[in-house]
């Protein structure tokens, strides 16, 4: 197995925090055991280094001509391995090695070919301003095999920047390009060679059993179980209309999870650990309309969807990213394993190196704006937890104002992917 070679620093000069990345960088390349001839770099930068983007681009593809493809964005934080940096200015890299001719670099100037190259899954990178970006990405997920997209919507609180340099050249007459995009999507397509295990969490307790749309207009849901929506709603939540204040603080930590009906039965909304199940939506509740007795959601909804009230719970999203750790484990760890290498594996998980048995080369992890060390309740508690699980394995990500995963946009979610070390099917 060949590992990634991945860094992360920050400074309040990027080209300080740029050389010691690099530093890093060039040990791990000389380390056995690690890849030695990179040429996909995945970058991720926080919103104070977004005026720089530009430079920082082209310092590190400067100093790692071996590089010939760039993709990444920016993000209010970004990740590494058992490391978080919020609100302050810092960037992560890391180098990957995939086999030739195994992906593809994409972006507005040079988008994915329409024949000849076989998408099985993609790493992608959106803005959030861009318009119908959901369907967007909806509509890129079908160009896919696997219709499996990892990744997010870019958040910064200065300029919204992605990354996109790839060896296979832009369109014509594109060609003054140099890698740094404001708008759309751009990524790496992914063809069958590369494997992959991906996961992800949501972190939310439903609160109120779950009700099925049968009446609504665009964003305004009228009728839950053919009962007006916001009668239904007062009595899940146990308020009333009459108590404005302490509806208006129900309403401020109360959320919905979304289901639609071309995803399933209303019982696979649910797991049996009571909570959210795949392909569920966590959307904000925004407004209240009292003469149609409706309840206004933060997105587009269909009759037929189904719908139940929940809340961010801290202990509910450390156990759920517990979960998606293990399946990810399960996965990837041989049912039946030597007694030496069962030991080694799980005797110090804290401490752990990447272990051959493992088969991770490294990994990407892309969580909620609104989690990371506010939510889980200390600084880098998010990222312990993956290291827990995974070991030092190497990661790099950032925390976005949207998560995609398999054709979706999310909220309030954790998208862990991982590259593995043999060609098997993506899962």
């Amino acid at each position: 197995m060949k590992l990634f070679a991945h860094a992360h620093a920050t400074h309040p000069q990027w080209p300080m925090a740029a050389a010691l990345v690099l530093a890093q960088l060039r040990a791990q390349l000389a380390l056995p055991g690690h890849v030695d001839a990179p040429t996909l770099g995945l970058l991720y930068i926080t919103d104070h280094y977004a005026g720089q983007a530009q430079d920082i681009l082209d310092l590190l593809a400067a100093e790692l001509p071996g590089v010939t493809d760039w993709a990444g964005t920016v993000g209010v934080g970004v990740a590494a391995n058992n490391a978080e940096y919020f609100d302050e200015p810092a960037l992560a890299v890391m180098l990957c090695a995939l086999p030739a001719g195994s992906y593809r670099v994409f972006s507005g100037v040079a988008p994915l070919p329409p024949s000849g190259f076989e998408t099985q899954a993609a790493l992608v990178h959106a803005d959030a301003s861009t318009p119908d970006v959901a369907e967007l990405v909806a509509e890129l997920a079908q160009r896919t095999t696997g219709r499996h997209l990892f990744g997010g919507l870019a958040a910064s609180r200065t300029s919204t920047v992605q990354f996109a340099v790839g060896g296979e050249g832009n369109l014509p007459g594109q060609g003054a390009a140099r890698g740094v995009f404001q708008g759309g999507l751009s990524g790496v397509a992914l063809g069958p060679q590369v494997a992959l295990v991906s996961r992800t969490t949501q972190g939310c307790v439903p609160v109120s059993p779950v009700r099925e749309i049968t009446a609504c207009d665009g964003n305004l849901v009228l009728e839950l179980d053919g009962q007006p929506a916001l009668d239904v709603m007062l009595a899940d939540l146990q308020t009333s209309l009459e108590r404005p204040q302490q509806l208006m603080a129900v309403l401020r930590a109360t959320l919905v999870g979304l289901l639609p009906r071309t995803r399933g039965a209303a019982g696979d909304m649910l797991r049996r650990t009571g909570d959210f199940g795949e392909g569920v939506v966590v959307r904000h509740l925004i407004g209240l309309d009292p003469a149609r007795r409706g309840v206004a959601v933060a997105d587009r909804i269909d009759r037929g969807t189904r719908l139940a009230f929940c809340r961010r719970d801290v202990q509910a999203a450390r156990a759920d990213l517990t979960r998606i750790c293990a399946e990810i484990r399960e996965v990837l760890e041989p049912q039946e394993q030597p007694l030496a290498i069962a030991a080694e594996l799980h005797a110090s998980e804290a401490e752990a190196a990447p272990h051959p048995a493992r088969r991770i080369a490294g990994a990407v992890y892309v969580s909620c704006a609104g989690r990371g060390g506010p939510h889980f309740g200390a600084p880098g508690a998010e990222l312990q937890i993956v290291r827990r699980a995974l070991g030092d394995v190497p990661l790099v990500g950032f925390f976005a104002g949207g998560e995609i995963s398999g054709d979706q946009v999310l909220g309030y979610s954790g998208v862990l992917t991982v590259f593995t070390a043999d060609a098997t099917p993506a899962a």
